[in-house]
């Protein structure tokens, strides 16, 4: 379901499902979640709906679909907007993602007291597992992991010209972290040039082809790579000479080819921190192994999250019992101190009237209690007596 298409979505689902008063969506690449406040007896309705709306049958959906309820649901949120649910563990790009799908569904109206409790609870509890454990500060993808090595061999890194080889998937994403990390000046090299131009074009950078390399080299800081050529691109002899034209400014290379693109002997010239695929399958190893001992970590914030929503919750469901309380209180009150005004215009003395005033109010107000008293010390219902002795603070 595309982010677009989610406000029709949300008003289609509503009007399939009579006692549907919340939903949001949160779909994602590899996930698609119905948040929603209903009657439990509806929720063959919203598999319906489901079948009706996507190309997706029943069966399919009986076979991979899940369900929670309540606090399960709660810490289900928590776990996926934390990035513990993701087929990356950790990485951070969901927890925008459910944001988005509740703010979409706050805009089209279809956000009450359950959801608006159940998304605040979840990400604020996301933001916890992100700040106090370590499951998102280590990269555990090639291409972020070549981006966070240039970061650490420049500091300045958003003002480094760089240098992509190739247009495919993985250039890509390395574009896109550079971006992130407020690199402007990128550079495409492609064997297609026209391919160059729209990922370049992409960046507002520019296109070149693989030929123009030799030439160009010693204007770039950083140059990444991932091609499918048989042999290597760019030769020591190139880097060599694009070295002695760059006055021995350090460069910074990652080859994440499979053959290489960029020959072996290039990492033995000064000024050049040349990194393999295999370099960095090394660091995402060890990265996804701390990634998952941070998880085990994350698992009691989960649970504190989970439980403080179960807390609210029931807070949130006593607040009508509490409006009742308060409401009769002041029903008492009121009617005494009309009994009061009526005193006074009789003549009778304001401390008198004020006395009785105070009496009949606390008579009234004391009524039940006193009466739930008696009933519990005859009855011998010690665990009563216990409660109210807490509440009045006896």
């Amino acid at each position: 379901m595309p982010e677009e298409g989610l406000p029709d979505f949300l008003k289609s689902i509503k009007s399939w499902v009579p006692s549907l008063s919340e939903v949001a969506i949160l779909s994602t690449c590899n996930r698609t979640e119905l948040y929603c406040a209903l009657d439990p007896a509806d929720e063959i309705r919203v598999h319906t709906w489901l079948a009706n709306t996507r190309p997706v049958t029943l069966d399919e959906l009986a076979g991979a679909g899940y369900r929670h309820w309540d606090q399960d649901a709660a810490r289900h949120l928590i776990r996926v907007a934390s990035g513990l649910d993701s087929q990356i563990l950790g990485e951070p790009q969901i927890l925008g993602q459910v944001k988005t799908a509740y703010d979409i569904a706050r805009t089209e109206g279809l956000l009450g007291p359950a959801l608006n409790l159940l998304s605040q609870v979840s990400l604020q509890t996301a933001k916890r597992v992100r700040t106090d454990t370590d499951i998102g500060r280590n990269p555990v993808s090639v291409a972020s992991t070549s981006v966070q090595l240039a970061k650490q061999i420049f500091s300045d890194l958003a003002s480094k010209a760089t240098l992509l080889v190739g247009a495919g998937e993985t250039i890509t994403l390395v574009a896109e972290y550079l971006k992130a990390h407020g690199v402007s000046r990128i550079a495409v090299a492609n064997r297609t040039l026209v391919n160059a131009e729209s990922l370049a074009g992409a960046f507002s950078g520019e296109a070149m082809e693989l030929s123009d390399i030799p030439a160009q080299l010693h204007r770039f800081d950083i140059v990444i790579s991932s091609t499918g050529s048989p042999l290597p691109i760019i030769g020591k002899g190139a880097v060599e000479a694009a070295v002695r034209q760059r006055r021995r400014r350090p460069m910074f290379m990652v080859d994440l080819a499979v053959p290489r693109d960029i020959e072996a002997e290039v990492s033995e010239l000064p000024d050049v921190y040349l990194y393999s695929i295999d370099d960095l399958s090394a660091i995402v190893e060890e990265n996804t192994r701390a990634r998952t001992e941070a998880a085990r970590a994350a698992h009691d914030l989960v649970d504190e999250g989970a439980e403080q929503y179960l807390r609210e919750l029931r807070a949130h469901e006593g607040q009508h019992l509490l409006r009742q309380f308060r409401d009769r209180a002041n029903d008492l009150a009121n009617v005494e101190i009309e009994r009061a005004r009526q005193e006074l215009a009789r003549g009778v003395a304001p401390d008198v009237v004020m006395e009785q005033l105070a009496r009949a109010i606390t008579n009234k107000l004391i009524h039940q209690p006193t009466v739930a008293i008696r009933n519990a010390t005859a009855e011998g219902r010690a665990e009563l007596l216990d409660y109210l002795k807490s509440l009045y603070e006896l």
